[in-house]
C-alpha cells in the first residue's frame, strides 16, 4: 500500500512570508474595488439623481436621504472593525471608497461616454462626515453616544460641508425675465430623462411651511431620525459579526 507524501510549497519563514506578502497584495485591492461597487450600487439605489446632478441637491430632500443611506455600511462595518480590531477607521474607509468609485464612475460614464461636464455631475464632499463619526467612537469608545453626537451630527453637518462647492451654483440670475440659479439654468441646457421639478414646486408653492428655515429644520429632523439609523446598523452589525462564518474568519 503507498503512502503519499506531502510535500510544503513554501520551506522557509522567509517564503512564508514572502507568499502572504502576495496574497495580500492580490486580495485587498480586490475586496477594496469589490466593496467600493457595492457601496456605490447601494447608494446610487437610494440616493441615485440627488447627489448625480448639480440641480437635484435641494435644501430639502437631498439633506435629508443622504445622510440616511449614506450611514448603512459605515454603522454596520464600524461594529466589526471596533469590536475585533479596536480600529475607528470604517466610516472613513468605507466613504473613502465610495468616493473614489463615485469620481471614476461621474469622470467615465457621465462626463466620457455621456458628455455631461463634470461641474455638473461632481460628487459630494462626504469623507469629513466619517471622519467626525470616527474621531467620536474614538473618543468615546461607546456606539451609544456615537449614534447620538456622530449620527447626529452626520446629517446635520452635510448641507454646510458641501455649502463651499455649491453655493457658486445657488447665485441668481436673470434669463429672459426669469429668476433662475446657474444650476437651474445648467439642468435646462442638458437635458435628461429626469429633471426635478419638484425642487421648484417646494421653491414657490405652499410646500414651504417654515419660509426661509428649510435646510436647518430638515438637517436637525435628519439628524434625529440618522441617531436611530447609526444605531439599527450597528445592531445589524453586531449579528452580522456574530454569524459563525464570520467567527471561523476571524
Amino acid at each position: 500500500m503507498s503512502q503519499e507524501l506531502t510535500v510544503s510549497a513554501v520551506r522557509s519563514t522567509a517564503e512564508q512570508h514572502r507568499v502572504h506578502v502576495q496574497v495580500d497584495l492580490l486580495a485587498i485591492p480586490l475586496v477594496v474595488l469589490l466593496f467600493a461597487a457595492v457601496f456605490s450600487f447601494q447608494f446610487a439605489l437610494l440616493v441615485g439623481d440627488w447627489d448625480y446632478w448639480i440641480d437635484w441637491r435641494d435644501r430639502r430632500w437631498w439633506p435629508l436621504v443622504t445622510p440616511l443611506a449614506l450611514t448603512i455600511l459605515p454603522a454596520v462595518f464600524s461594529y466589526f472593525l471596533w469590536e475585533r480590531l479596536r480600529l475607528p477607521l470604517a466610516a472613513t474607509l468605507t466613504i473613502l471608497a465610495l468616493t473614489a468609485a463615485a469620481w471614476v464612475s461621474r469622470y467615465l460614464n457621465f462626463h466620457l461616454f455621456a458628455n455631461f461636464p463634470m461641474n455638473m455631475v461632481w460628487p459630494s464632499a462626504y469623507i469629513g462626515l466619517g471622519l467626525i463619526v470616527d474621531c467620536i467612537l474614538l473618543l468615546t469608545g461607546s456606539f451609544f453616544w456615537t449614534g447620538l453626537l456622530g449620527g447626529f451630527a452626520f446629517a446635520v453637518l452635510l448641507y454646510p460641508m458641501n455649502w463651499p462647492l455649491l453655493a457658486p451654483f445657488q447665485v441668481p440670475l436673470e434669463l429672459h425675465g426669469t429668476m433662475l440659479t446657474v444650476s437651474d439654468l445648467m439642468g435646462f441646457e442638458y437635458v435628461r430623462t429626469a429633471i426635478p421639478e419638484y425642487v421648484r414646486i417646494i421653491e414657490q408653492s405652499t410646500l414651504r411651511t417654515f419660509g426661509e428655515a428649510v435646510t436647518p429644520l430638515t438637517a436637525v429632523f435628519a439628524g434625529f431620525l440618522n441617531i436611530m439609523n447609526f444605531w439599527f446598523w450597528t445592531w445589524i452589525g453586531y449579528l452580522g459579526s456574530k454569524a459563525l462564518w464570520i467567527r471561523k474568519i476571524v
